[in-house]
């Protein structure tokens, strides 16, 4: 019974951060998307490309389930999943994601928590597992980068959230005096240049 809750609780979660870290998309032009939008070149669609690696990889190799997506190696990966290349349409990454999506989902359904698995990718000490822990792992890996997300695109327009439904208008006033206020206590607690 425990298990059961588990599975599905961990498997809610997932579900609400892929959905989350989509929505960050919505409305945003090719470029915005698609931009780095720190030093070392994060974006959105970028993100969204890394985690549908990641949830294949998890999901599918260390349970010997091939993904249906073409992955590289992953001795091999260079890092060419962190963004997209002006040949990768927006809908082709996130149509990739969906079907990853599927594929997890139906890895998580079709597998108790206690299957083993094996990721050979991590240390030789503990390279052994089980369904259990890469739902734990990835569901990490989810809400990490659905939280870098979630600021990329406050940057870019102020808009901030998990969900479109909860989404609140934006107030330009009260955001600015409230940062102000931070920035005062700020300055109050370590003057600059200290």
């Amino acid at each position: 019974m425990i298990d059961d809750i588990a599975k599905s609780t961990l498997h809610g979660r997932l579900r609400r951060d892929r959905e989350a870290l989509l929505w960050k998309l919505d409305g945003l032009s090719e470029y915005d998307a698609r931009r780095p939008l720190t030093a070392t070149g994060t974006n959105l669609l970028g993100l969204v490309k890394h985690v549908a690696t990641v949830e294949a990889r998890y999901f599918g190799e260390v349970f010997d389930r091939p993904s249906p997506e073409p992955l590289c190696r992953w001795q091999d990966s260079d890092g060419g999943d962190l963004w997209a290349t002006e040949d990768e349409t927006r809908d082709q990454i996130v149509g990739s994601y969906g079907r990853t999506w599927e594929h997890s989902d139906a890895t998580i359904n079709e597998l108790p928590l206690d299957a083993p698995g094996h990721v050979p990718w991590w240390p030789e000490a503990s390279p052994n597992t089980n369904l259990f822990a890469i739902m734990v792992h990835v569901l990490g890996e989810s809400i990490r980068h659905a939280g870098h997300a979630d600021i990329l695109r406050e940057s870019l327009d102020g808009r901030t959230g998990v969900r479109a439904e909860n989404e609140q208008q934006i107030d330009a006033e009260a955001r600015a005096a409230y940062c102000a206020r931070i920035e005062q206590a700020a300055r109050s607690a370590a003057p600059i240049g200290t």
